[in-house]
């Protein structure tokens, strides 16, 4: 009877693909591994620095197994690990992943000094005031004046967008842009329900209300609709 595999090599254009058999023991695992990647090894030119990612399915493993199947990929000579794959999401990356699809819902005023943050989606009921920061990992949503500073998507979302019944900021940040206060807000220009993006070369824009209807067909998230 042939053996099982526990430990698959596959060679791409970007490096080499590891993948880890997710129902044998962790021992059986590793010890396989240590194998195959030392029998590897001497098919590679001494030179060549490869890159590896590793899939481990449906196995959980612990911050050290994880840090040991790095540390004995980086012993093998020439092997750099890319990423490790799991399908296994924890308790922690459940929980994150939810504050981050969140609305949270704020009445207040955030005045001079005082910086408001949440993770997922902002709608604030009042007003951001003169020196007054508002933070969010997604959306921002103002039921009122921002005069003070906002910064959506602040993880990394491009896709962020600001909103305001009045805009009116100091500073607009969404994601990695920075945009001061917008020209045509000069003179005290009254400005309503208008929104802030960012467009496709990478600088804030802002528009009318309407035009997120287009831009950001994702906004509305009805569950069990369209």
């Amino acid at each position: 009877m042939k053996k099982r595999q526990n430990v698959t090599i596959k060679g791409t254009k970007d490096g080499i693909v590891l993948h880890l058999d997710d129902s044998c023991s962790y021992y059986e695992l590793k010890k396989e591994l240590d194998e195959k990647l030392s029998e590897n090894q001497r098919t590679q030119a001494e030179s060549q620095l490869t890159p590896v990612k590793v899939d481990v399915g449906n196995r959980y493993l612990t911050d050290a197994q994880l840090e040991e199947i790095r540390d004995l990929i980086r012993q093998k000579k020439n092997l750099v690990v890319d990423k490790i794959e799991s399908n296994v999401v924890t308790r922690a990356e459940v929980d994150k992943l939810k504050a981050e699809n969140e609305v949270v819902t704020v009445a207040r005023i955030i005045r001079s000094g005082q910086v408001l943050e949440v993770p997922g989606d902002l709608l604030l009921i009042g007003d951001v005031n003169p020196g007054g920061t508002v933070i969010a990992g997604g959306n921002i949503f103002i039921m009122g004046s921002l005069k003070g500073i906002a910064h959506a998507g602040v993880f990394g979302n491009d896709q962020a967008v600001i909103t305001a019944s009045s805009m009116k900021p100091s500073q607009l940040r969404i994601s990695d842009c920075l945009n001061r206060a917008p020209d045509n807000a000069q003179n005290n220009e009254k400005r309503e329900m208008e929104c802030a993006y960012i467009d496709d070369n990478h600088q804030i824009i802002v528009d009318r209300l309407q035009v997120l209807i287009n831009l950001r067909p994702n906004l509305t998230r009805l569950e069990g609709g369209h």
